[in-house]
């Protein structure tokens, strides 16, 4: 009962949301975490009344679990080897290089920050390395939204997609390999090439592997099964399985001291990847998927928003503001470095930064798989809220900004059709 009545209010605050915020051009992502805070302040106040929540976000956790399979199952889909090879090799590099200078401008700055308060531990080491690889990531929706609205055309444009398509699969990479480090720092574990490279590597390998096959498999059971509702059960079937797979191993790790986990979003990504490659049907079904997939978007959003809790929120302030001028300055230099490197169009080195800054799912995604890993644990639990609490504060600010700072950068750049101001 209490976990439907959970499920009943977070679609209902969701939908309720959206209405609002179409009121003032905001993206319904935005609805969703408002939405959801305003929830979790809720959930405060009848807890200190009657000791209950009106939403028990915990109870609901398996939706955030499922929910971040899809979110990278879908990510995976747009790895078409034929498409990737058309991109060539300037958009590789200029992802990366924004991607990496995100992360090393966070790490850093963060850790001064730490330092400059007296305060830099090893729990605080390990928030600043998270952070930086949670920096790496942006928002598809909220980029692809602009250039919609206002039909954008140009070398500006024609960057910007590829490189936000790409942006989260390095992004995921750098989470895998930082979440590990950042875990045997904070658990007080001896920092040896096994705990920071090769253990984090066997990860994402055994990750990628794992996807691989799942994805084969997912391809090569289309052949048997040919209906609309068929195809989309096997697709849920199997991200459904690659999450189950990455709770097996974690509970290995728990019972048994297995000496690795797995990552859910890297194996779920792996999967759309290895069967958009294998099916040639693939974009057709994968489309099928997209259609079921809101209301489970929805409710993740609403209780990622819940989960904040805006008794931390001054706790975290200085670290906050560092986190998001340290992330927009290395997506802006990173991308204008990249552009210049690979001898770009003179207004995609100006512009294009200024486009990278909107931040959404799988960010959130990100700290939802540190809050659920590393609450709990005495050692860990006030990074778990720390990020939390950090992630969804700068998302709210980056989703109200990041669009309009990116329309304003292709407007400069000539690229929006001056029908659609008016």
């Amino acid at each position: 009962m209490q976990v439907l009545l959970g499920i009943v209010l977070a679609l209902a605050a969701g939908l309720l949301s959206t209405r609002l915020v179409k009121l003032i051009h905001l993206p319904n992502v935005t609805g969703y975490l408002v939405a959801g805070l305003l929830i979790g302040v809720v959930n405060i106040i009848t807890y200190k009344r009657s000791g209950t929540y009106i939403l028990d976000v915990k109870s609901l956790s398996i939706i955030v679990d499922l929910a971040l399979g899809f979110i990278a199952f879908s990510i995976g889909g747009e790895f078409k080897l034929t498409s990737l090879k058309k991109l060539g090799k300037s958009i590789f590099t200029i992802t990366f290089l924004q991607s990496f200078l995100a992360l090393v401008l966070v790490d850093v700055f963060v850790i001064v920050a730490f330092l400059c308060m007296g305060n830099l531990n090893n729990e605080n080491a390990a928030l600043a390395i998270i952070l930086g690889a949670i920096a790496t990531a942006t928002a598809p929706a909220a980029t692809l939204m602009v250039v919609r609205q206002y039909k954008a055309k140009g070398p500006v444009t024609d960057t910007l997609l590829p490189v936000v398509a790409l942006d989260d699969a390095f992004g995921l990479m750098f989470f895998s390999i930082s979440f590990a480090i950042a875990k045997a720092l904070a658990e007080g574990a001896k920092l040896t090439v096994m705990t920071i490279l090769v253990l984090p590597l066997a990860e994402i390998i055994c990750s990628l592997l794992i996807g691989a096959i799942l994805g084969a498999l997912l391809s090569l059971a289309t052949k048997w099964f040919k209906s609309r509702a068929n195809r989309l059960c096997l697709m849920v079937l199997f991200v459904f399985a690659g999450v189950v797979i990455c709770e097996l191993f974690e509970h290995l790790q728990a019972a048994y001291n297995f000496p690795f986990g797995l990552s859910s979003l890297l194996l779920c990504m792996m999967i759309g990847a290895m069967f958009c490659n294998m099916c040639e049907q693939a974009l057709v079904i994968m489309d099928g998927c997209e259609r079921w997939t809101p209301p489970l978007f929805m409710l993740f959003f609403v209780l990622s928003g819940a989960e904040l809790d805006v008794r931390n929120l001054a706790s975290i302030g200085v670290v906050g503001v560092v986190y998001l001028v340290a992330r927009c300055s290395g997506k802006y230099f990173g991308a204008r470095l990249g552009a210049k490197v690979v001898h770009a169009d003179e207004n995609v080195t100006k512009y294009l930064g200024l486009t990278l800054f909107p931040q959404a799912g799988v960010a959130i995604g990100m700290a939802q798989m540190v809050s659920n890993k590393f609450s709990g644990n005495p050692l860990t639990n006030g990074i778990a809220v720390s990020i939390i609490t950090i992630v969804l504060s700068a998302t709210l600010i980056y989703e109200l900004l990041g669009p309009v700072i990116t329309k304003i950068a292709l407007q400069k750049a000539g690229e929006i059709d001056e029908s659609t101001l008016a």
